[in-house]
């Protein structure tokens, strides 16, 4: 079994910034999977969908938390489904790449980002699978906070969601090939 958590705000105020490119992965990885449906279960902090691939029983979560608390539905899932973080894909956003990169890591600290910050202490592990998409940065120094939380430009949007099909594209060569296979086809 594997959970796949997008990360992102909810709300609609939060519809197609940058910081919820994590939500719109699991939501392309939910139409691959013909998944028709998230259920919003308050007892894990998310909106859950479930679905087969590969003979894997796949779970898909976007967190009802705030960005920045992403780590207690991360925990909340992990322990309801009884799943390892070693079987846990985590989808976000990332400054430090280019716009439309995706990078695949099976393990790592958090690069600034509140999210995955939140995920590593809650679950007090780095070994966790990250599928990072580029958004760049309009600025190498300062806060990023406005930048991530802007809406997605109408000339970045192409490009984004090509990115968004690979992310999707990357969590499901992690399930059926592996981490390292993933990192092959998709960190190049």
């Amino acid at each position: 079994m594997y959970l796949i958590i997008g990360l992102g705000n909810p709300g609609s105020e939060y519809e197609a910034t940058r910081h919820n490119l994590g939500f719109l992965a699991v939501e392309e990885l939910a139409k691959k999977l013909g998944l028709a449906e998230f259920k919003n279960k308050t007892k894990v902090h998310a909106f859950v969908g479930e679905s087969i691939f590969e003979d894997k029983k796949i779970i898909l979560a976007q967190p009802t938390t705030f960005m920045n608390n992403s780590g207690l539905a991360a925990q909340a899932l992990l322990n309801w489904y009884k799943i390892h973080p070693d079987h846990l894909i985590v989808i976000h956003d990332d400054v430090d790449l280019e716009v439309g990169q995706v990078r695949v890591r099976p393990s790592g600290g958090a690069g600034g980002h509140h999210g995955i910050e939140s995920i590593i202490a809650h679950i007090n592990s780095t070994e966790f699978n990250r599928i990072r998409v580029g958004i760049g940065r309009e600025s190498l120094s300062g806060d990023v906070s406005g930048y991530v939380l802007g809406k997605i430009k109408p000339e970045e949007q192409d490009i984004l969601t090509t990115a968004i099909i690979k992310a999707a594209d990357a969590a499901l060569v992690i399930i059926s090939k592996g981490t390292a296979a993933a990192m092959n086809q998709f960190n190049a």
